[in-house]
């Protein structure tokens, strides 16, 4: 599998660099990248060598697909710019690895938008996945936790520290409960939602979570930090999981009262599931249906906040 890799280069969340190692670690050739200019392509490429990747710079779209063959794509610059590197990489009939959200530009209709582009992919039969990559955690947080009991009524919590102040950590930071929420519990909808907000560097995201017959407290915490390693923790039912690095080694480890874990990228099992499904011709994990329902609640979600902001602005 040939890959190119769009927004390698990026320096405030940094993850096509990482998404590029765990391709070719499981086989991908990484054959190039794409920037705004040549600076930023030829840093792009730079960075991965450390990871035995010679990827040549480019910074026109056409050009690199013509030159290197590629068979994938992955989409990891800005939310804003997305949408039009699907349509670009549908044309070209490539498959899709691309950054959550899957698209954020500001148009009102993006549930119909996203729509049009799996409508366009499917007779191309081409695989479109997002990178969402908690869930790919779900087996080790059981595996340390103890296997997930679904309740009558259930509580979840989750603390995230997006690169990002203000109403940007929304988009960049709350698809990762959206997809949490959706693999452990399935399709559901939003009901009560609230925000708390202390400035632009603090959010607080209240909601009950309705699926089936049953339902959710979900309460999302969002706390700016600007460099990593970045805070993170979540857990059902006051099982709450803390997530530690070592720095020596980087590898990852999940704490949950005196025990401790290591435990495998996230990342890396969500760009394996990614390259499985392109071989197989299968649905991978973060597929058409959860980005739908991912990219509906995120919307729902940032609306409302624009709308909370607009009364505290008059109440101020």
């Amino acid at each position: 599998m040939n890959v190119s890799i769009i927004g390698a280069g990026r320096t405030r969340n940094g993850i096509g660099e990482y998404i590029g190692k765990y391709f070719h670690k499981h086989g991908g050739k990484v054959t190039s990248v794409l920037g705004t200019t040549e600076k930023t392509s030829l840093q792009a490429s730079c960075a991965l060598r450390k990871y035995g990747i010679e990827a040549r710079p480019y910074t026109d779209f056409d050009q690199m697909v013509r030159a290197e063959k590629s068979d994938a794509v992955v989409i990891a610059s800005p939310s804003s710019t997305h949408y039009g590197y699907l349509l670009e990489c549908i044309d070209s009939g490539l498959h899709i690895f691309c950054e959550k959200p899957l698209i954020w530009n500001g148009h009102t209709d993006l549930r119909k938008r996203v729509e049009e582009i799996f409508e366009k992919a499917l007779p191309k039969k081409l695989t479109i996945a997002m990178n969402s990559q908690w869930p790919f955690s779900i087996d080790a947080y059981e595996a340390l936790c103890g296997k997930i009991m679904i309740q009558k009524s259930n509580a979840f919590f989750i603390k995230m520290s997006p690169p990002f102040p203000g109403r940007e950590m929304i988009p960049e930071s709350v698809p990762h409960a959206l997809s949490l929420l959706y693999c452990l519990l399935g399709v559901g909808e939003i009901k009560d939602l609230s925000f708390e907000s202390d400035g632009a560097k603090e959010m607080s995201i209240k909601f009950s979570y309705l699926f089936g017959t049953e339902t959710c407290d979900v309460f999302i915490r969002l706390a700016f930090q600007e460099t990593p390693p970045r805070d993170f923790s979540f857990g059902l039912n006051d099982k709450i999981v803390f997530r530690s690095l070592d720095p020596e080694d980087y590898e990852i480890y999940f704490n949950y009262g005196d025990k401790k874990l290591r435990i495998v990228d996230p990342l890396e099992l969500s760009v394996k599931n990614f390259m499985e499904a392109v071989q197989t011709k299968t649905e991978p994990t973060i597929g058409t249906l959860h980005i739908l329902h991912n990219l509906s609640l995120l919307k729902e979600i940032d609306d409302s906040f624009g709308e909370f902001e607009k009364r505290n602005l008059w109440k101020s």
